[in-house]
């Protein structure tokens, strides 16, 4: 042989040992983790406000069920919000002004009176010194004096009362009924707003599993609603393999009907190996031993992925998407 064919072969060989072997390629499928909306109370479903397959935007409303009752809770609890406010505030301020000017009234009487009485004892304090009366006299005059006088500083007394507000453990007392009325009336209106439910996310209307008019248990779901960021594929991976991956490492994902790969990006690894499932169908059965492994597309590629379809993995990112 030549030492121009041995030079040859040699190319040929290098090239060959050189060459790009195929992407290995990991059967998996899609799965989506479903937000199943319930109210935590019982009742009959009065609407349904969406329907199977569509999509919602977050904040929508889903569904209301009866609340008769809530409402009425709640009318009751307001009620009783305004009775221990007004208790309240009626501690917090004197008697009213009419009863404050008869209270100063019998204190004006009173005064006069004693006004009377002291003019009578100054006279009969006189007479006495002159023999016109005797002091047994006086003696009734100046009682007199010290009554109208006694009557004088009890009205005063009552006429500062009426101004002055309740007293303070009273107060203190009604402070706190106000306060429980209040969490009372936000409970009621809890339970109330609770009757309603509303979309907790944007996404796909999967399922709706009562009708109007139905009866729901508590914490029943009456809708279930599928969000493309609770979108992920599951594919298994050799033991073989499984030593080379990490969580946040870049996969390209195929599938049937998609027109093009598909980025994600591998967000858990089973710490425990399991046999290859039935259900998946890979190329080659050698491997008996796997390893479940969960990645997650961008939401704007998950809408295009459904539930249970079969799907092709590779490590890596698309081609298109490296450039």
């Amino acid at each position: 042989m030549s030492a121009r064919a041995v030079i040859g072969m040699m190319v040929l060989a290098l090239v060959a040992g050189c060459s790009e072997t195929p992407d290995e390629v990991f059967p998996g499928y899609v799965e989506g983790e479903y937000l199943r909306v319930a109210a935590p109370f019982a009742g009959a479903l009065t609407r349904l406000s969406v329907k199977r397959g569509d999509t919602v935007a977050a904040g929508k409303p889903l569904f209301a069920l009866e609340s008769e009752n809530e409402r009425a809770a709640r009318e009751q609890a307001v009620a009783q919000l305004a009775r221990t406010q007004s208790a309240l505030d009626d501690l917090l301020k004197g008697k009213r002004p009419p009863e404050l000017a008869a209270a100063r009234a019998q204190l004006a009487q009173a005064e006069a009176s004693l006004a009377q009485s002291r003019a009578d004892l100054k006279r009969d304090e006189t007479l006495v010194g002159r023999g016109f009366i005797s002091s047994q006299q006086l003696d009734r005059t100046r009682a007199a004096y010290e009554r109208d006088k006694a009557a004088v500083a009890q009205l005063a007394a009552q006429l500062d009362v009426a101004r002055l507000a309740g007293r303070e453990d009273q107060i203190a007392a009604a402070r706190h009924d106000v306060d429980a009325a209040r969490d009372a009336l936000a409970q009621a209106e809890w339970q109330l707003g609770q009757k309603s439910q509303n979309a907790p996310e944007a996404g796909l209307v999967a399922d709706t599993l009562f009708v109007a008019g139905e009866w729901v248990p508590a914490g029943s779901p009456v809708v279930s609603i599928l969000p493309p960021a609770n979108i992920k594929l599951r594919f298994f991976v050799p033991e073989t393999r499984v030593g080379s991956l990490k969580t946040g490492q870049a996969v390209t994902v195929r599938c049937d009907g998609c027109a093009a790969a598909i980025s994600a990006k591998v967000s858990f690894i089973a710490p425990q190996a399991e046999y290859t499932p039935p259900v998946i169908y890979s190329r080659e059965n050698r491997a008996k031993l796997v390893f479940l492994v969960e990645a997650r597309p961008r939401p704007s590629d998950a809408v295009k992925l459904h539930p249970g379809q079969p799907v092709e993995v590779t490590l890596g990112q698309p081609a298109d998407t490296q450039r």
